[in-house]
């Protein structure tokens, strides 16, 4: 169930209870989404692809089988495509031109936030007035897309931020680059312009407040889910190792996501060196994955966590593998004796739940939203701080002890049941009926 924070920090309110289906619903019945810097068709793993797509796409899934129909608006990033594509039944990919194809980073999007503004302005004047109820945009360059197009239709505003630029500066990776004014600036106003904002935590609500000064009556807390048909135990670790050609004796601390320094995959990499350091004879049945793809500030050195591998002398240990289907990403998350995440922020960690979801404990760092998706001592290890050694020592009692993973990947997967995503689209279900609710009366009060 989604929660509202109150004014009094740990105090949570429950929202009014959306009825759905029904003659009178009070929900809506089609939404427009916008993700205007990554789409929801694109691979997760590499570029700016990652959770968020994921939750963009399953969220939407999910919505489409409780009857709300939505409508997903990305920008184009290839010549050719079709201006529309059906994702799943009620669900529909709408490419809007804005900018070059191709060459655009993130940071250059701002300045296409007119021309893609108006791309969803053209397709909403082929429908009706009212064609869609309500507006919820990702992230903020697509929160000022739909602070502007909720206006325009008279709709009401929910935004997601996903990650934020005053925390993720806050705990910069050596060597990143801080996010930059413009963002701290277009974030505020998205908060102030939003009906209701979508918190992946307690945690991430209660910094919504305190660095962007948020009405805690209007920020809701909505634990993102996890596909449960697709990641889950299956046919168990050994089966998943003989498919990916891994050694069935093998200790596997695997690394998974976009590679850059934000995500930390390098601590990883000399954790492994210490372990090797402190045990020549590991070496003969270590392996560590590093699966995913540069991204963010790690594409200006794509090939810097090869050359890191090779200055620790561990190259021969570790296997660099592309961004992979979610199919076969299970797979990996199945192989592994434990998935390592030492990230410097982390609005949520969806691979850290998807990992425990099919039976894999979880060493993380101990930020964002990561203590919620990972029980500490029970479905894996939290570590304070991004030493390597911290990591080292964590790594050890698994390599030492074989029967560990069982152990805490058995709690790992009960824990991720609770995070199916039926349950997180019936909770943003709930959202969307109250600032709905709220948008009206908002309304009804200015007009008298």
């Amino acid at each position: 169930m989604s929660q509202y924070v109150s004014r009094f920090a740990g105090t949570l309110v429950p929202p009014p209870r959306l009825r759905l289906p029904g003659r009178h619903r009070r929900g809506p019945r089609r939404i427009a989404m916008l993700s205007v810097h990554t789409s929801p068709l694109h691979q997760p793993g590499t570029g700016d692809a990652g959770g968020m797509n994921v939750y963009i796409v399953e969220l939407a899934k999910r919505l489409a089988a409780i009857d709300i129909e939505v409508e997903i608006f990305t920008r184009a990033t290839a010549g050719g495509l079709p201006r529309s594509v059906e994702l799943a039944p009620g669900v529909l990919v709408r490419h809007v031109e804005a900018g070059p194809y191709e060459g655009l980073n993130k940071e250059d999007l701002p300045a296409q936030l007119c021309a893609f503004t108006h791309g969803v302005m053209r397709a909403w004047a082929r429908n009706r007035p009212g064609h869609y109820d309500l507006v919820h945009s990702h992230y903020w360059l697509s929160g000022h897309v739909g602070w502007l197009a909720a206006e325009r239709w008279g709709a009401p505003l929910v935004h997601a931020m996903h990650t934020m630029a005053k925390v993720k500066n806050a705990s910069l990776a050596e060597g990143d680059t801080p996010e930059p004014a413009a963002r701290v600036i277009g974030e505020t106003q998205i908060v102030r312009a939003s009906d209701r904002l979508i918190a992946n935590t307690t945690g991430e609500a209660e910094e919504l407040v305190h660095h962007y000064d948020a009405d805690p009556g209007r920020v809701a807390v909505v634990h993102p889910g996890v596909n449960l048909d697709r990641f889950r135990p299956a046919d168990g670790r050994a089966a998943a190792r003989a498919r990916l050609g891994l050694p069935q004796d093998a200790f596997v601390p695997l690394f998974a996501g976009r590679i850059q320094p934000l995500k930390a995959p390098d601590v990883l990499l000399r954790a492994a060196a210490r372990l090797l350091d402190a045990d020549p004879s590991l070496r003969s049945r270590m392996v560590v994955p590093v699966v995913g793809g540069p991204s963010g500030s790690g594409l200006a050195k794509p090939e810097g966590l090869q050359k890191l591998a090779a200055r620790l002398g561990i190259a021969d240990v570790v296997r660099f593998h592309p961004p992979v289907a979610q199919q076969e990403l299970a797979d990996w998350f199945r192989a592994a004796s434990v998935l390592v995440m030492p990230s410097h922020s982390e609005s949520f960690g969806l691979v850290a739940i998807e990992a425990q979801a099919t039976g894999t404990p979880v060493v993380a760092a101990a930020v964002g939203g990561l203590p919620v998706a990972v029980r500490n001592g029970e479905t894996g290890f939290l570590v304070e701080g991004h030493d390597p050694a911290d990591y080292a020592r964590v790594l050890a009692r698994f390599a030492a002890d074989p029967y560990l993973t069982a152990r805490l990947g058995d709690a790992a997967a009960r824990h991720a049941r609770s995070f199916g995503w039926d349950r997180a689209a019936s909770a943003t279900a709930e959202v969307y009926a109250a600032a709905m609710h709220e948008h009206r009366r908002r309304v009804r009060s200015a007009h008298g």
